[in-house]
């Protein structure tokens, strides 16, 4: 995850581990090809929509489920494995961010679905690839392929979670300056524990992410989304020719970070989006406008952004405490508005939910209930 300068921004949920020689097994993300935008599309256009289009828009509750005894059994954790994902998971929450994880029972119901094979290494995909890229629920987005109930696992679940809320390997990041031994690098990886292809190297740890997929502008080497390396892997920075040990947990920079796309919501707050009313929206880049819908009759609504700008436009009905995904729409790079259109009960609320990639001209954009 690029980062922004370093903050004393407190930690929660930190194992303390000695630096030790990482001889230790790595995540191996799944390869998933890049998002198609229109040939001579404006590269600054281009960046923000890349940066943001992974991650969730804030205040959606993402559910997971862990695979039970009629999937593969190799998919089948052991209870204390499962415990470890659900802290992991309540470790992000407890940072007081906008997200919200709920266990289910069933698959179709979660947007994140858990095996542990150890036949098949630790992964997920990054943010809202789990959705794109598995859209079938008989399908993993995230494996855990060794023991969690170690101070290592911990981290590892922590590490995984990370990927699920949109975060890539932090040593990728392209301002880190990192030049590699690449010889060294293939040697070390082909051999155990990780036994990988010269595929899988290259794309998770030579692969450099492109330059609009970072939001700040150095590398935090103490990330939980950072890897361990043994010394002579990394030729630059000097200092780090000795190695990267394996990280203690959420740093300062990754609290800082995910608390800054996914910031504490007051959805009581929320103004109301009235049929008819244009509302401005005075966003930038990453910045979510919400929104309460209440409707005076029960018939079919549209919703729809109107302006030069890309943005992702999701509606939730309010059951209860918690908020229930209905419909979505990304325009990210297309040439039309966002738009949603669906059935409104007028015995209902609903929520709805925008955040900006990209406008034209800062403030030149509305969304209209009709």
């Amino acid at each position: 995850m690029p980062r922004t300068a370093r903050t004393h921004a407190e930690t929660s949920n930190v194992t303390k581990l000695p630096a030790i020689d990482p001889k230790v097994p790595i995540c191996a993300l799944p390869p998933v090809p890049d998002r198609t935008l229109p040939p001579g599309i404006n590269p600054f256009r281009a960046s923000l929509i890349i940066v943001n289009g992974r991650k969730w828009v804030n205040g959606t509750r993402l559910h997971y489920y862990f695979f039970d005894q009629a999937a593969p059994s190799a998919w089948v954790g052991a209870e204390p494995q499962r415990e470890v994902v659900r802290r992991a998971f309540k470790a992000w929450k407890d940072l007081g961010i906008g997200l919200e994880f709920s266990e289910v029972a069933n698959p179709a119901d979660a947007e994140i679905r858990i095996g542990f094979d150890q036949g098949d290494g630790s992964w997920s995909y990054v943010g809202r690839d789990v959705i794109d890229q598995a859209p079938d629920p008989n399908e993993r987005t995230m494996n855990f392929g060794w023991d969690l109930t170690t101070p290592y696992g911990w981290v590892t679940a922590l590490h995984e979670i990370g990927h699920t809320l949109g975060l890539p390997h932090e040593h990728q990041n392209p301002k880190a300056g990192i030049v590699w031994n690449e010889q060294a690098v293939l040697d070390y990886f082909r051999g155990p524990p990780n036994n990988w292809p010269d595929s899988t190297i290259h794309w998770n740890i030579l692969r450099k992410l492109n330059l609009a997929e970072v939001s700040g502008s150095t590398w935090d080497p103490a990330s939980v989304m950072e890897y361990a390396f043994p010394a002579g892997l990394i030729e630059q920075p000097a200092a780090f020719r000795g190695g990267v040990p394996v990280a203690a947990g959420l740093s300062p920079v990754d609290v800082q970070e995910i608390r800054g796309f996914y910031p504490a919501l007051a959805p009581a707050s929320d103004p109301e989006l009235v049929a008819f009313e244009s509302r401005r929206l005075t966003l930038a880049p990453g910045q979510q406008a919400n929104f309460r819908i209440k409707p005076t009759m029960s018939r079919r609504y549209t919703m729809q952004t109107f302006g030069t700008s890309d943005s992702v436009m999701v509606l939730f009905e309010k059951r209860g405490a918690e908020l229930e995904y209905l419909a979505g729409d990304d325009d990210g790079g297309e040439d039309r508005n966002a738009l949603i259109r669906h059935r409104l009960d007028r015995n209902k609320e609903y929520v709805l939910r925008i955040r900006l990639y990209f406008a034209q001209m800062a403030g030149e954009m509305a969304v209209m209930l009709m």
